[in-house]
């Protein structure tokens, strides 16, 4: 238990309010937080759902420079103070828990606060008071949002018109294909032929998905290795013209330029080389539910990141598994979002989809 805690729980003489406001934002780092431990172990037995009794208390609480997280690790609700181990709790009632801390007579106790749907807006550690952070997208919703910096369709005129940064050197000539064709049994969600994106804008006229042939093999193998298993993989976004990459940088807050690829150097995705995919349940054909949404600009996108359910990181854990078993690397603030080991040698490419193969 880190030093913060003991002196918030044992003397209650730092103030919540003080420390931090009720909307306080995430910092976004330019590198996986090293405080970060894993909280599932590859090749672990597949965990069991968390209980739903939980659900609404696991999440994040407090100020940036001393976080709450409370998650569910081996069927034990858990709290991980920032730079702290893993506590479980004990269970007291539906929203009391209890937690030995060192030097103390007694277990403190952490009380919940819930609202009509049984989300907890707060909780309670002696007289300190940890609001809840809102990090997830609110009332349901699939998708988090980004106000752009400037109009959407502002930006798309102008990278249209715009030219992609000159490269030298030798590539492997282009050879896109298109995922579907080769692997009909994935399923795709391509948002950003949607308004369900982190802009709320279409930028894609089809809901297609393009990689470099090898890349695409690869990721077929790995759609092979996971029926087995009952999963199939579901494609969200791969290639990507250089021009929506341009928007993205240009509309992207500073505070959250990690999450989006700088168009002077061009994105892996622009050069097929790149996928930003999930898992689905082959029996029905539902999406797995992960640690974060998609595209979410928050710390929960992590790959490392400690919150959520064993489950959701265990469903993390397998597909990052089996993609680096064929070839692909997790980007550093996506867990969604892979690499293929080939993609410094292809060029940049800015063909939208219908333009793609037509000599």
């Amino acid at each position: 238990m880190n030093d913060l805690l003991k002196q918030t729980v044992l003397t209650g003489l730092i103030s919540f309010a003080s420390l931090c406001p009720v909307n306080a934002v995430p910092v976004v780092r330019d590198q996986a937080p090293s405080r970060w431990q894993q909280t599932s172990v590859p090749g672990q037995a597949k965990p069991a759902p968390a209980p739903k009794r939980w659900r609404g208390l696991i999440g994040e609480y407090g100020p940036d420079t001393g976080i709450l997280y409370i998650l569910e690790k081996d069927g034990s609700l858990c709290a991980l103070f920032k730079g702290s181990n893993i506590e479980c709790l004990e269970e007291i009632s539906k929203n009391t828990f209890k937690f030995p801390v060192q030097g103390a007579h007694a277990a403190q106790l952490i009380v919940f606060s819930r609202d009509a749907k049984g989300w907890a807006p707060l909780a309670k550690i002696e007289i300190a008071e940890y609001t809840r952070r809102h990090v997830e997208p609110e009332g349901g919703a699939s998708q988090l949002h980004v106000e752009p910096l400037r109009p959407v369709k502002e930006l798309l005129k102008e990278a249209r018109a715009a030219e992609p940064p000159k490269e030298s050197g030798e590539f492997r000539p282009t050879d896109l294909v298109e995922l579907k064709k080769l692997m009909p049994t994935i399923k795709l969600d391509i948002r950003y032929a949607t308004t369900n994106n982190l802009f709320g804008t279409v930028f894609y006229s089809e809901p297609r998905a393009f990689m470099q042939r090898t890349a695409a093999e690869s990721l077929d193998r790995v759609n092979r290795k996971l029926k087995p298993l009952g999963y199939g993989l579901l494609v969200h976004d791969a290639y990507r013209p250089w021009y929506v990459t341009k928007v993205f940088w240009d509309a992207t807050p500073d505070d959250k330029k990690i999450f989006v690829a700088d168009p002077s150097k061009g994105s892996r995705h622009n050069r097929g080389a790149a996928v930003d995919l999930t898992l689905y349940y082959l029996k029905t054909g539902k999406p797995v539910e992960m640690v974060s949404t998609y595209d979410e600009t928050t710390d929960r996108a992590y790959p490392n990141y400690p919150g959520g359910t064993s489950l959701q990181r265990w469903h993390r854990q397998l597909l990052r598994d089996s993609m680096e078993a064929e070839g692909f690397t997790v980007y550093i603030a996506e867990w969604w979002h892979f690499d293929y080991k080939d993609w410094q040698k292809y060029t940049i490419g800015n063909l939208p989809f219908d333009r793609i193969g037509i000599n």
